[in-house]
């Protein structure tokens, strides 16, 4: 297991969803163009987190993770634009 992956073990799921929920809030009621940079911020982290464990999501999975992924990187550019 890598560094990453040990970091990532550590990491109580309730608190990062929590923290995540929070920010994705704050990036959809910020204004304008810090809300689309708050929205690609966390786009860009859970793009980075869902590649690190690609591998062992099952395809349903990946596919909402994707889903979602894209529907939060429309809104921020709707937000930026």
């Amino acid at each position: 297991m890598s560094t990453a992956h040990h970091r990532l073990a550590r990491i109580s799921p309730p608190a990062a969803f929590l923290l995540a929920l929070v920010v994705v809030l704050v990036g959809l009621f910020a204004p304008g163009i810090v809300g689309g940079a708050v929205l690609l911020s966390v786009v860009l982290g859970l793009g980075y987190l869902s590649r690190l464990t690609w591998s062992v999501q099952p395809p349903a999975t990946r596919v909402a993770r994707l889903v979602i992924l894209a529907s939060l990187a429309v809104i921020a550019v709707v937000k930026i634009v």
